[in-house]
């Protein structure tokens, strides 16, 4: 009996060993104010790609990002916003208070966890239409459905998921934007720069697309 005791203990604590250790593909960085170059981790080669369930699936840790929205709802430093293909996101600005309205379209950059945003910058929309107009072709998320399989576009001959630096600041705030402005409707959770010197952004909380490319001009050339 006692040796039946040992050797599920063994097997218990082996398990949790197993599980543990799948947190080890968890990306985490910190974004800054720094220049375009400014870099805030390397990509380590073991961390699997995100899973393609939505914003709250985000495997990536803190990093530089943001959306595109209609605010639905303000307080006195922070306000909600809804992407055109119907994902939640929640804003906090530094400030005491957000001069933000309802029903404005904005564009938001800053520090990005799953689907909060820390911002570093709000921009108000010239037109309403803007956003909606972004989102076509982009595939909402929807609970259990599997995600979309194609390509658009031009996309790097040696692009690998995982591969490239996580990178911060001016450039990480240009290629977001340039990728919202092509596919709205989610959330740019992380910006890498790859070996080519293009960008691959990060886009979660939709089921297509998950990639999308910008080149050093920030031209968006390709989406998977």
């Amino acid at each position: 009996m006692l040796s039946g005791r040992l050797s599920k203990s063994i097997a218990i604590a082996a398990t949790a060993l197993a599980i543990g250790g799948g947190a080890h593909g968890i990306v985490s960085a910190t974004g800054s104010n720094g220049s375009a170059s400014a870099t805030a981790a390397t990509v380590p080669t073991s961390v699997q790609p995100a899973s393609h369930g939505g914003g709250s699936n985000a495997r990536s840790g803190p990093a530089a990002g943001g959306s595109m929205g209609t605010v639905e709802s303000v307080s006195a430093s922070s306000f909600t916003l809804t992407t055109p293909t119907g994902q939640k996101v929640t804003v906090t600005t530094t400030s005491t208070k957000t001069s933000v309205k309802q029903g404005r379209n904005v564009l938001v950059l800053g520090t990005v966890n799953g689907t909060t945003i820390v911002a570093g910058k709000v921009i108000v929309q010239a037109t309403s239409g803007s956003a909606q107009a972004s989102a076509a072709g982009v595939v909402p998320f929807q609970q259990g459905a599997p995600s979309t399989a194609k390509q658009t576009g031009q996309i790097p001959a040696n692009y690998s998921q995982g591969s490239g630096t996580i990178v911060s600041g001016a450039a990480a705030n240009k290629a977001t934007e340039a990728a919202l402005a092509a596919f709205s409707g989610g959330v740019v959770d992380r910006v890498v720069k790859l070996s080519n010197g293009e960008y691959e952004v990060h886009n979660i909380g939709v089921n297509w697309p998950h990639h999308i490319f910008v080149n050093q001009n920030f031209k968006v050339v390709g989406a998977d």
